[in-house]
């Protein structure tokens, strides 16, 4: 009896465990301390400017400081809601209603084997760029609120600030491959369906799947993967949050 391997389970964020099973890759969990992974990833220039935000003197508060309210709350619960609402109602990633044996959507997006991934690439890229901005615009006014509390929530403003600047580029670079990734994933669902149609054509039986239900799947599968990215983006606003909660 052949023994199948058991892959090992992955604790990391949901975004990293929903790549690992879509690319059916068998990821091991790093051993290597978060913190030496961020000094690979800074540079000698980053390296004195977080040292500056840290040792430095924070300038003086600014008198009149209110506490964090309900409407700064409001206000990153609205723009996470909305970028969730824009990746959930996406007509891109909304399943195909059938209509008899058409390869194309009412919506005019293709259902089967004329798919062509770059339109869905184009619209990952698109949201991608949307929750950059969005979250990077919030990020900055909460950290306005936070340097006018004290001097020491002012210096993680300031730490805050460096970090953004330089991890950046790097978190930009890796979410990059994400839909390379879930580009290998649409090419084997759709070889998979390919490969079933063929093989029910052969025996002269009716095929065996839906034509379109693969590009449903994938529709899906990018949906959720969007969604965990916008969580793993939102990270940073919710410490910032937190932060003021305690300020």
């Amino acid at each position: 009896m052949v023994q199948v391997p058991q892959r090992t389970a992955l604790n990391g964020p949901t975004l990293i465990r929903l790549l690992a099973r879509l690319t059916d890759a068998d990821l091991p969990e790093s051993r290597q301390p978060l913190s030496d992974r961020l000094s690979e990833w800074l540079g000698w220039t980053d390296a004195i400017a977080l040292s500056t935000a840290l040792s430095g003197n924070p300038p003086a508060v600014a008198p009149g400081a209110r506490a964090i309210g309900r409407s700064e709350e409001n206000e990153c619960a609205r723009v996470r809601a909305a970028l969730a609402k824009a990746i959930a109602g996406d007509r891109t990633f909304a399943a195909a209603r059938r209509r008899g044996p058409a390869h194309a959507s009412p919506d005019g997006f293709p259902m089967d084997a004329a798919a062509d991934y770059a339109v869905f690439r184009q619209r990952y890229l698109s949201l991608q760029q949307t929750m950059e901005t969005d979250i990077g615009n919030l990020r900055a006014r909460l950290r306005g609120m936070l340097a006018a509390r004290s001097p020491g929530m002012t210096r993680l403003a300031m730490v805050d600030a460096v970090m953004e600047r330089a991890l950046s580029a790097r978190e930009r670079s890796l979410l990059s491959s994400v839909p390379v990734m879930l580009g290998a994933r649409f090419e084997r669902l759709r070889q998979s369906q390919e490969e079933t149609r063929a093989a029910a054509q052969a025996s002269g039986e009716a095929a065996a799947a839906t034509p379109g239900a693969w590009l449903d799947v994938f529709r899906k599968d990018m949906q959720s993967v969007l969604l965990a990215e916008l969580d793993i983006r939102f990270q940073p606003v919710e410490g910032l949050l937190a932060a003021l909660r305690t300020s």
